[in-house]
Formats: structure tokens, sequence, C-alpha cells
């Protein structure tokens, strides 16, 4: 029997579809997987996103696992709360790309009433760590 507090999980097309004309759209994220308390998703490079050395811009990786945790935070949000935003980040960059497609694997660490703390991987092209990210949300509610 599913849980009346939680929201329903979207479709991999509705969550797509809900970054179009928004930053995730722009930069091309795309969510291949999406479950409570897990998202992945991809990001396939193009120059747009390389920074002025050639390199991955670190702004377009540390996009990417935001959003990843933020379309996670959306699903464990409790039934009365109006939305959340992030209050805190780090990510850690341990190697970058030029081409290809990176990935995310993002995953809830915390899921309380008044925050979230989730952590992500990012995943260069060749299957390398890149990036070790985690963030704290803020969950908030009507007045």
């Amino acid at each position: 029997m599913p849980d009346p507090f939680l929201r329903p999980i979207p479709t991999l097309d509705e969550i797509n579809t809900l970054g179009e004309g928004k930053l995730p759209g722009l930069i091309g994220i795309r969510f291949t997987h999406i479950e409570r308390g897990l998202v992945r998703s991809q990001l396939t490079l193009r120059p747009e996103l390389l920074a002025p050395n050639g390199f991955l811009h670190a702004a377009s990786v540390v996009a990417l696992a935001d959003t990843s945790c933020g379309y996670g935070t959306r699903l464990l949000l409790p039934a009365e709360a109006t939305g959340f935003t992030t209050i805190e980040l780090k990510s850690n960059h341990l190697g970058t790309a030029r081409e290809g497609t990176i990935t995310c694997e993002a995953h809830s660490v915390h899921a309380g009433r008044t925050t979230q703390v989730w952590d992500a991987t990012v995943t260069g092209p060749q299957g390398k760590v890149m990036a070790l990210f985690r963030c704290t949300q803020a969950v908030l509610y009507g007045r």
C-alpha cells in the first residue's frame, strides 16, 4: 500500500520535462533513473560547458550534482511541505573531462522534517570518479 504522505514518483519523461526552459534543460541534464532516495542522471559535454582552459567547468559538474540531489529531495518532501531550498553545498573535484558524457548518482543520507542531506558522485566518461558532492536542503512550509 503506498504511503499517503509521500508524493507520487514521476516518470522519467515527466522528470526530464520538468527542467525544460530552466537550467537543467538549458545545459542538457537528463535523468536516467529516479526513485525515492536514489537518482541517476547524465550530462553530455559540449564546448559551452567547458572553461576557457578547455576543461569541463566546475560549475557544470556542480549543476549536475545539485540538480540530481534537488530532484531527489522533491520526492522525499513531507506532504505538508511547500518546497525546499539548498542551504549548503560542497564539492571535491578529483578529475575533469573534455568530451563524452558524465554521469551522476545521488542518494539520500538524511530525510527529515526540516532538512535533507544528499550525497552525489559524478563519474567521468571513462568510469573514473571525478567529483564528490554533498548538499543540505532546508524543507520549507507555508506560513
